[in-house]
């Protein structure tokens, strides 16, 4: 089973991903520290020398060999949903959004210097166009604001096991 985790940064996706992989026994890949590893430099090193439109595609290469490879639980970058030809991979995973409110993905980012997105004057206007996008590609929504990531995992198993077997994307 492919599980790929969406949402906005600060949705808890990296520590979500770690408890799931380890529920289910099965790898935890960030995509974006995989890129970062693969290009040698950080995100936001891509960000500035390359361009966002330049990221994105590296990132939709990521995303797509992941969802094409082996059972892991894979953490996607907030705006990796963006790309439609992402969008069309996702379609063959299990995506789980994990829903964050703006207020508490800024609050849980707020001081991190390695988001890049932080800097963009437009940044509520991202998250409100992103939203019905992680809706779209998603089989299943969980709420995180104010809870702890145990539970929000706990959720996101229940609700991986009620969605119908042999189906390849949940759907």
């Amino acid at each position: 089973m492919v599980v790929v985790l969406v949402g906005f940064m600060g949705a808890g996706k990296t520590t979500v991903g770690h408890i799931l992989a380890s529920r289910l026994g099965l790898p935890f890949v960030d995509s974006d520290v995989l890129i970062e590893q693969r290009e040698g430099r950080a995100i936001r090193d891509i960000f500035t020398t390359e361009g966002e439109p330049w990221f994105r595609q590296l990132e939709h290469d990521t995303v797509a060999g992941l969802v094409r490879g082996r059972e892991a639980v894979i953490a996607v970058g907030g705006g990796a949903v963006e790309h439609q030809r992402t969008q069309a991979v996702l379609r063959d995973a299990r995506v789980v959004y994990l829903r964050v409110s703006y207020d508490e993905a800024m609050a849980r980012v707020r001081t991190d210097k390695f988001r890049p997105m932080l800097a963009r004057p437009d940044l509520a206007e991202v998250y409100q166009r992103r939203l019905p996008v992680y809706e779209d590609v998603s089989v299943l929504t969980v709420d995180t604001d104010g809870r702890p990531f145990t539970a929000i995992a706990r959720d996101v198993l229940a609700g991986l096991s009620r969605l119908p077997v042999g189906s390849a994307d949940g759907r």
